[in-house]
């Protein structure tokens, strides 16, 4: 039988010490279900004795029914001069009312000599009272020995009477923590096997990634004793980050076999990872292993002609076993193997078209030699191949634009667009103002689309990206411009690239329109037919 390993998770407190990183009580809150339902172990909350943000999620917590977790309160033992009765801090831990509680105290003689300012004995007395005091009021207590590998290192014997205060105080787990980030794998495996020998309560392991090994070493104590994993989702935390969860949990029960969550929450990790940086309002790392967009993307034609035959060949595992999927990138490295996945998953039929496929090829790499990018662009990239092998024609024809830019020392700067398109045999010549010239082109072009397509109305422009490719030419270098858009649950890209700025900014507006009605305008039509019927 396999090992259980606990997860304990705390993006919602060591995570938000992360730089960027910030989620109100609401958030913490939606996270904190998504963690329940996923099955982790702990989760811990915030200090709620350190701000009202913290406070007001565990006031919320209080009256949600959690099936799975266990919320933690975090805090720090007792200040020295304070009885435990009487200290604040231990009196938030109490009043929010977690069944859980974890606390961290001084490991190491430097911090409490040069830190704390008081003695040895006394820095043991706080972590004894402060834990026992917990206990005897019906608290579970994880003890994070804060700096543990750096005060062993430098007085082992300190350290580890450190640990048997709070374990004969009755702690119900020692997590030791790697607080720096700069302790090697081979010295974890080491220091906790030697601590498994003298502790007989739990252990756990908290690693900060400060030498870029936070998971490594995670998985090293897990091996050699620890059954309590700490970390966050994405890695958040201060600095470099704390050790992420969404490797951690994986490792251990794909490659090493323990136990951690069941087999259906590790279906949704690349989902909570993507909401976890929702909510903070961060783009998703997309090189994340398992969880990332890249971490199942293949590009080399050898790469992917050997994939479509047995994905194990060019992957360590299946990426649906954590909600990920396999995605095939069309560059000008790209072979035929590539752009036939490409096109299956594009519901292409290029089998109808077989003569076209060097065509198709060719054009791609004229493409990505001028500087396009369909990598990150898959809505032009089907536009391109939709083109050239079903003679597909835009649904609206550009007959004309024109910009105006007007900047006076009393109102500043006004942009107006001009545009006639044609579409369904009419023109349509319309105009609009904007923040900028792109924005005043994309609301005159929206504008004069709206009497042909009305569900135009309903498509929003999520993000705009310029990139300039050969800086040398300083003002007059080409430009590639990326659009992101969506419409209800749906996504796209599309790419525009031009020395003029607005030339290759319209390209990419333009296709991300063309997308649209080729895509839903046509749905819409079928489904209304559908309905008729």
């Amino acid at each position: 039988m396999s090992k259980q390993v606990n997860i304990f998770d705390t993006t919602l407190r060591d995570g938000t010490q992360g730089e960027r990183v910030c989620f109100s009580a609401e958030d913490k809150l939606r996270i904190a279900r998504r963690m329940d339902e996923l099955g982790f172990h702990y989760i811990e909350g915030g200090w709620p004795g350190s701000n009202p943000r913290d406070m007001a999620f565990f006031d919320l917590a209080k009256n949600v029914t959690f099936k799975n977790s266990k919320i933690v309160a975090f805090g720090s033992t007792a200040r020295y001069g304070n009885s435990v009765q009487d200290d604040p801090n231990l009196k938030a831990l109490l009043e929010a009312e977690t069944p859980a509680v974890s606390i961290f105290g001084k490991t190491w003689d430097l911090h409490v000599t040069d830190a704390l300012g008081i003695s040895l004995e006394d820095n043991i007395s706080l972590i004894y009272e402060s834990v026992s005091w917990l206990k005897s009021n019906e608290r579970e207590v994880i003890y994070d020995a804060e700096h543990f590998f750096d005060g062993y290192k430098a007085n082992p014997e300190y350290a580890i009477q450190t640990l048997k205060a709070a374990e004969s105080a009755g702690a119900d787990n020692i997590t030791l923590c790697d607080t720096n980030g700069g302790t090697l794998p081979g010295e974890i495996s080491e220091i906790v096997s030697e601590i498994r020998k003298v502790i007989s309560c739990d252990l756990g392991i908290h690693a900060h990634n400060d030498g870029d090994l936070a998971v490594a070493n995670s998985l090293a104590a897990v091996q050699s004793g620890c059954n309590l994993v700490q970390g966050t989702i994405n890695g958040y935390g201060e600095r470099c980050g704390n050790a992420n969860l969404c490797s951690v949990i994986p490792n251990l029960s794909f490659k090493l076999g323990f136990e951690t969550l069941r087999i259906s929450s590790l279906e949704k990790l690349t989902s909570t990872s993507r909401l976890v940086s929702e909510l903070a309002n961060l783009l998703p790392e997309t090189r994340l292993p398992y969880v990332g967009d890249s971490a199942f993307a293949h590009k080399g034609g050898i790469h992917v002609s050997a994939v479509m035959k047995n994905p194990a060949t060019y992957e360590h595992l299946s990426p649906e076993s954590v909600g990920n999927k396999r995605r095939v990138l069309i560059s000008d490295l790209s072979g035929k193997s590539n752009l036939r996945f490409k096109a299956e998953e594009l519901n292409v039929d290029v089998d109808a078209n077989k003569d076209v496929l060097p065509e198709i090829m060719e054009a791609l790499k004229k493409r990505e030699f001028e500087g396009y990018s369909y990598e990150a662009a898959e809505a032009s990239l089907n536009l391109l191949i939709r083109k050239i092998t079903e003679n597909y024609q835009d649904a609206v024809q550009l007959k004309g634009f024109r910009l105006l830019i007007e900047k006076n020392d009393t109102e500043g700067s006004r942009c107006e667009a001009t545009i006639r398109v044609e579409a369904n045999g009419e023109t349509e010549h319309t105009a609009a103002e904007g923040n900028g010239p792109v924005h005043a082109l994309d609301q005159a072009f929206r504008k004069a689309l709206i009497r042909f397509f009305p569900e135009i109305s309903d498509m929003q422009l999520e993000d705009y990206k310029v990139r300039v490719l050969n800086g040398n030419n300083s003002t007059a270098s080409k430009v590639r411009v990326l659009v992101d858009s969506s419409f209800g649950t749906e996504s796209w890209s599309t790419v525009g690239v031009s020395e003029n700025i607005i030339e290759a900014s319209w390209e990419a507006l333009s296709d991300s329109y063309s997308y649209f009605l080729a895509k839903f305008h046509k749905q819409k039509e079928v489904t209304s037919h559908t309905n008729i019927q």
